[in-house]
């Protein structure tokens, strides 16, 4: 297995262990290449929550630009039932995971195929 596979496979855990889903793998691969070069960086890997302008730019970058959802106030609050569904406590909310149970949360998995 490549390091991809390996990440793809951290983040699979984190969706069954830590979101209580079990993931679509098939998508969440989809969703982890997506993210590019971001996963293999320690600061980009991970979305740090406690940043609002972290969270800004998932709200313009990914839901606006990526998947192409108009500005509203359901696009922070869909970051932030994510959040929740993630944990608060738990350190490390990686960038894939999150933006998978974003698409999830949108029905938008078609961008994706």
């Amino acid at each position: 297995m490549g390091k991809r596979d390996d990440l793809i496979a951290k983040y699979a855990e984190d969706l069954r262990t830590k979101c209580g889903m079990e993931p679509d793998m098939d998508l969440l691969t989809k969703v982890t290449i997506g993210c590019g070069p971001a996963i293999y960086k320690a600061d980009a890997e991970t979305v740090a929550v406690s940043q609002p302008e972290e969270l800004e730019t998932v709200r313009k970058n990914f839901l606006i630009r990526k998947l192409g959802l108009s500005d509203g106030p359901e696009l922070m609050e869909a970051i932030n039932a994510v959040i929740d569904t993630y944990g608060h406590s738990e350190r490390h909310k990686y960038r894939a995971v999150v933006y998978y149970m974003l698409a999830k949360h949108f029905g938008k998995e078609h961008i994706y195929g």
